[in-house]
């Protein structure tokens, strides 16, 4: 089969390397135009660009993917069908239409759960116990189609998003060639979706990843592995004076439990404010305060430095007993 690829970052890698396994004919692909990055704001060139740069493939960067130079020269690729797999912008129907076959999109939820920008962070941050991948029918309305074919993944309990994005990629890349061969064959099924099933991931940026320290231990913990490594879930801090107003984002979570006497698991009484640091230790790292319990970080990454284990980063403080965070 003959196929149009619409992807950008490195979630559409296994698709395109799994489609090329399979003996399918990639026609080319579509990826969002180069964009200023990084101190220097020197143009960047996405994955799935670079990819298809070392594969010899025509490469297509609308600025709008429904302009008509666009679509001209993606009529010129003659494709069967269209495969979406995180290309980041809504397609109009006159695109989703080009190919015969029209257009399929690997999205990393199991559909009609999550549908939306942001499927693989709000599996986590909802304490889901699975997630998976659907490869769906693309339709004018957002991730509405009919389903094709599903692959479940488990979610344990420390795994983050950044981890899930890996095995959600793998896992779409197979299913995606599986639904391939169904269509070629006449075998494929389509399962409308049941719309009053439907649940909603929206958009994460680094403004709603701010950290809510009022909320149960557990919720702040899944929140944190939910923005790891991206959106990253951030505090501002209070104290020490010298680095008031500084954020710092946090990673790697455990949750300490509240015990029978009203103290959690590190010994904290209930009704410590939420976001009071408990315990800023050079050995053992950070304990916080939330709603109910008290979580441990096990990495921060304070603003302008990388990313270090906490206790790395308490031995680096002149007095790490006046830590406050906002």
């Amino acid at each position: 089969m003959r196929v149009l690829f619409w992807g950008t970052p490195e979630f559409g890698l296994p698709s395109l390397e799994a489609m090329r396994g399979a003996g399918h004919d990639i026609a080319g692909v579509v990826t969002n135009p180069d964009r200023p990055a990084g101190r220097g704001r020197r143009p960047r060139t996405s994955p799935v660009k670079a990819w298809a740069i070392e594969a010899g493939l025509p490469v297509l960067q609308p600025e709008r993917p429904g302009e008509e130079a666009f679509l001209a020269a993606a009529r010129r690729l003659r494709p069967d069908i269209s495969v979406v797999a995180a290309y980041g912008r809504l397609l109009p129907p006159v695109a989703l239409d080009l190919p015969p076959l029209g257009s399929l999109n690997v999205h990393a939820s199991l559909l009609p759960a999550l549908r939306g920008a942001a499927p693989i962070n709000w599996a986590i941050i909802r304490g889901h116990r699975e997630s998976g991948v659907s490869i769906q029918r693309m339709v004018a309305e957002l991730d509405a189609g009919p389903v094709l074919g599903q692959t479940r993944i488990p979610i344990p309990a420390t795994m983050t998003a950044g981890e899930l994005y890996a095995e959600a990629a793998k896992a779409g890349g197979a299913r995606l060639v599986a639904v391939l061969d169904d269509l070629a064959s006449g075998r494929a099924v389509e399962r409308a979706q049941d719309d009053a099933g439907a649940t909603w991931a929206p958009k994460l940026d680094r403004e709603t990843a701010r950290i809510d320290w009022s909320r149960p231990a557990a919720e702040v913990a899944n929140w944190l592995r939910g923005c790891d490594p991206w959106p990253a879930a951030w505090t501002s801090l209070a104290a020490p004076a010298a680095l008031a107003g500084r954020t710092l984002q946090c990673f790697e979570p455990g949750v300490d439990g509240p015990r029978p006497d009203g103290a959690d698991a590190g010994g904290t009484r209930s009704g410590t404010a939420p976001g009071t640091v408990v315990r800023a230790d050079p050995v053992r790292g950070l304990r916080v305060a939330t709603g109910s319990g008290t979580v441990t970080v096990g990495a921060v990454k304070p603003a302008g430095r990388r990313r270090m284990s906490a206790a790395e980063w308490v031995r680096g403080l002149p007095d790490p007993k006046e830590v406050r965070f906002d």
